[in-house]
């Protein structure tokens, strides 16, 4: 819903993507091997999610796009500094180092999801990839779940900087980058 003096910087899509991820992983990550139909099934959907956001980063809207917020990593690391000294410019969509977060989140995310179709594979011969492991198993479905294990903690990390990255530029541009993320509108200060 549209309040006077804002601009549309967040689709649908975009949204919708990004409360489906939080819900998803969270799912994921607390259900483990104790619930592991419910953690296959999340499991999945993150990385159906994460399929329909690269497909949406090339052809969605402007701020969707990669284009829009993949930086080159000099420029992240100015981001930083700039942002540590107090005079970082504002952006209507991702800051450089949000931009950078979205990227290590998605991997992050992918290689958790692939690495636990490899695990379901290797030891319990199910999933989409359980072909290739049907006649060799041995110390690759161990293998598989410590990389799956660590990603998926990386995950939790890389979830805790994002956070603490949202308050701060929340905070320094004095905007409630969350409720935006639901709204899909920011403050427009191009006038001021």
């Amino acid at each position: 819903m549209k309040q006077a003096n804002s601009v549309k910087v967040w689709d649908p899509l975009v949204r919708i993507f990004h409360w489906s991820l939080v819900t998803a992983f969270l799912f994921a990550y607390g259900s483990g091997e104790d619930f592991l139909a419910l953690h296959t099934w999340a499991g999945y959907l993150i990385l159906g999610l994460l399929s329909v956001r690269t497909i949406w980063g090339f052809i969605g809207t402007r701020h969707a796009r990669f284009t829009d917020f993949v930086r080159r990593p000099a420029m992240v690391r100015q981001f930083l500094t700039d942002t540590l000294q107090f005079k970082a410019r504002r952006y209507v969509g991702h800051n450089p180092a949000g931009g950078a977060m979205v990227v290590a989140l998605m991997l992050s995310l992918l290689v958790t999801g692939f690495t636990g179709m490899l695990v379901l594979g290797a030891e319990d011969q199910a999933g989409p990839l359980a072909t290739w492991f049907s006649s060799y198993r041995d110390g690759w479905g161990e293998l598989m779940e410590e990389v799956h294990e660590f990603f998926a903690n990386f995950t939790v990390l890389l979830v805790l900087l994002h956070i603490v990255g949202v308050i701060a530029e929340s905070l320094i541009n004095k905007e409630n980058l969350v409720s935006a993320m639901i709204t899909g509108y920011k403050p427009d200060r191009s006038r001021h």
